[in-house]
């Protein structure tokens, strides 16, 4: 079985609204990074030195590859990524190995089992 792993860079109030998507799409779990900042095409605000920017959280997916464009595609549209600007971002990596899934695999085949 191969793996793909999506990364999410989520404004904080989508986080819930991703995560549920991504479950339905076929995502077994995942892990949150709070807090995280960044800058897009707009620099960030500032007011006293004080960002003004909202919160983002970062969402790490491993997901089965065959399931990865699925999953990619629900997020954004149930995130609204493409709709709005800021709203998120979202890209997925290749994994060579991975350690730790094993009590997930079977979940997995029973998902993947028509496209193998």
């Amino acid at each position: 079985m191969h793996f793909k792993l999506i990364v999410a860079f989520v404004d904080d109030s989508k986080t819930d609204i991703v995560m549920k998507a991504a479950r339905e799409a076929g995502a077994t779990g995942a892990t949150v990074i709070n807090n995280a900042r960044g800058e897009g095409l707009n620099t960030k605000k500032t007011f006293f030195g004080m960002s003004l920017e909202t919160q983002r959280d970062v969402l790490l997916f491993v997901v089965e590859k065959h399931l990865c464009r699925h999953i990619l595609e629900t997020i954004d549209k149930k995130g609204k990524f493409d709709e709005t600007a800021g709203t998120g971002i979202a890209f997925s990596l290749d994994i060579d190995d991975v350690v730790g899934v094993k009590h997930q695999v079977s979940e997995l085949y029973k998902k993947i089992e028509d496209e193998l």
